[in-house]
This record gives structure tokens, C-alpha cells and sequence, in this order.
């Protein structure tokens, strides 16, 4: 009788050894997809079993009773975050567990360029990868409104930056960060200006860092750059500046600005206009706001490209028409050269 319960009692050790092997080895085999990889939606709430049902309802070839058991063995089953996911070929009942216990929820990203306008903000936002579309035929002030700036207009009012975001995420959202991003960034070179700044507000500040981001081509003349812009305003100069001519011609530009284009009022034209455009003209990074508000210490009025992406600086009109002539033109001279860049 001895034996008997004897054999019984390894019998039933080995079941049990074999039980925890076959265990061991089936947590760490990759599941069977339908598709190299699917998505696993864990809504907030979900129990366990619920969670080991929505992993086989998304098409993974496991039983769910299995899969929960594994969780609750695990240990970790109340750990476990809801969150968009998106499981990869190869992935196993362990991996799987990390991944739900760690939150590693499936992304994509974005890139808000600087210099962008809000034209080219909406339709990134529109092209983005599983980025809902709340965003779609609403009219930038109803955007606006929703974001809760009702009457702000939208250009230059959000950060340029790269914004990672789970799979369902909503475009407004994405919209809400790079706005609040934007105005921590405007707040902290507001709160940083140089003293004596021919500048009234953050908003005026804004506005001068989107022409400035935009007539930058090497960051080493960025500061340069507004020092002429500061200076001609402190002077009561027009600003005469190409981009913000561009960007009042809207999409009636068509790559090629005309001496037409420069003489047409809009309110935007700093050739026909003196001081600052009404709104910002794009996106500013974070080296133009700073540029904006700490200018260099300099008394040039004029800049004109050398070619290269470096621009020449001069205090006169004179010299300013001779860089022209000596970079843009080859020779000769032109009465009728602008002498705001």
C-alpha cells in the first residue's frame, strides 16, 4: 500500500512537473497572428478575462480561458493598463504580459515644421497615421473656438516641434499641445527680453518670430536678422519684407512674387504698410522667438542674400545697393531696387 500512494504521489509530481514545463514552454512561443501585426484595444474598466477575450476577439489564435490563466499565474494580472497596442509577428503570451503591464501602447509621431502656416499644419494633420480627424470641415475659427481661443487666429499658435501620439488619438488634441507648448514658449522669451525692444506685447513678439523664422537662412544670422527688423521699426521704416507679402497673397502665390504683388495692399504688405503685420506669417521655432527679443546689438537697417543661405548685412543704402549688386546682380545697378532685403 506503501507503494502504491508512492507511485501515485510521483505520478501525479510528474503531471504536474510536466504541467509546469508544457507551461513554461507554451508562454514563451510566439501566438498565431492573422496579419504581421494587430491592434489590441484595452478599453478603461477591463478586467483580466476581459482583456485575455479582447487579445482573441482581435484575431489571435489563443483560447482566452488559457490566456487569463496565464495572467492570473503571472501574478501581474492587475497591472495590467488599458491603451491602444499594436501586437506584433513574433510576440508571446509573455512579451504580451510586458507589454500590457508596462503600458507600451502603440505610436505614431508627427513633425510640425518651423515655418510651416496653418495651411500646411491641417493637412499634415489630415495625412497623420490613426489620428482621428476632428479637425475636418471645421473652418479655422470654429478650430479655434474648440481649442478654446475663440477670436485668436491660429497662425503661429502652436509650437513646431515632434508630437508622438497613440493610435485613436484625436487631431484636436495633437492641436492642444502644440498650442500649450507654444505659449510656455512665448511666456519664457517674453519673461527674457532685452530692455529696450520696440515691442509692445508677447503677440508682437510672436509675429516678429515668424518673419524672422522665415527670412533666416543660416541660424548664425538669425539674430542679425531681427536687429534689422527692430531697428527699422524703432526708425518708423516699412519693414519690406518678401514673406509677409507672400503670405497675405495666400494661394494666389505661385512661387514667383512680382513687382505687382509688392505694390498690392493687403494687410499683410509691409512694403505698402509700416509696423508689424496683424498676425504671425508660420510657425516659429524657439531660436526665433529668442531672436526676436534679444536682437543683436547692431544699427543695420538692410540684408540681402550672398547666395550661400548667409546674408549681408549693411547700415546704409548705399552699401546695401552695392552688396546687392555684388551678389544678386553681377554687376551693374538698379534704381529700382528694394531696400528692405
Amino acid at each position: 500500500m506503501r507503494r502504491f500512494f508512492l507511485t501515485l504521489f510521483l505520478l501525479a509530481a510528474l503531471i504536474v512537473l510536466g504541467a509546469g514545463a508544457a507551461g513554461l514552454w507554451w508562454v514563451n512561443q510566439p501566438l498565431k497572428l492573422p496579419a504581421p501585426s494587430v491592434d489590441l484595444s484595452v478599453e478603461p474598466g477591463t478586467t483580466p478575462r476581459g482583456i485575455a477575450q479582447a487579445v482573441a476577439d482581435a484575431g489571435v489564435d489563443v483560447p482566452p480561458q488559457l490566456l487569463y490563466l496565464w495572467f492570473r499565474f503571472s501574478g501581474q494580472d492587475r497591472q495590467m493598463r488599458a491603451g491602444s497596442y499594436e501586437l506584433d509577428r513574433g510576440i508571446t503570451p509573455r512579451l504580451l504580459l510586458s507589454i500590457l503591464v508596462r503600458g507600451e501602447e502603440a505610436t505614431r509621431s508627427l513633425v510640425l515644421v518651423e515655418g510651416w502656416n496653418f495651411r500646411q499644419v491641417r493637412a499634415a494633420l489630415a495625412k497623420a497615421e490613426q489620428l482621428k480627424p476632428e479637425t475636418a470641415g471645421r473652418s479655422d475659427e470654429e478650430l479655434m473656438a474648440l481649442l478654446g481661443r475663440p477670436g485668436v487666429h491660429p497662425e503661429g499658435r502652436f509650437f513646431p516641434d515632434t508630437y508622438t501620439y497613440s493610435k485613436g488619438s484625436t487631431d484636436i488634441a495633437l492641436l492642444h499641445r502644440a498650442m500649450r507648448a507654444m505659449d510656455r514658449k512665448l511666456d519664457a522669451a517674453w519673461f527674457a527680453r532685452a530692455a529696450d525692444l520696440p515691442l509692445k506685447t508677447p503677440d508682437e513678439a510672436l509675429i516678429l518670430a515668424s518673419i524672422v523664422e522665415k527670412e533666416t537662412g543660416k541660424a548664425q544670422d538669425r539674430a542679425e536678422i531681427a536687429a534689422v527688423f527692430t531697428n527699422r521699426l524703432r526708425l518708423g521704416m516699412p519693414l519690406q519684407t518678401d514673406p509677409t507679402v507672400i503670405y497675405g497673397l495666400g494661394t494666389r502665390f505661385d512661387g514667383n512674387l512680382r513687382k505687382r504683388d509688392l505694390q498690392a495692399d493687403t494687410p499683410w504688405n509691409t512694403y505698402t504698410r509700416n509696423g508689424l503685420p496683424p498676425t504671425p506669417i508660420a510657425m516659429p521655432g524657439k531660436a526665433a522667438l529668442l531672436a526676436a527679443v534679444q536682437p543683436a546689438q547692431s544699427k543695420s537697417l538692410y540684408f540681402v542674400s550672398r547666395g550661400d543661405g548667409t546674408s549681408q548685412f549693411s547700415t546704409s543704402l548705399d552699401d546695401h545697393n552695392r552688396a546687392v549688386n555684388r551678389y544678386q546682380r553681377g554687376g551693374g545697378t538698379d534704381p529700382n531696387q528694394r531696400s528692405g532685403q
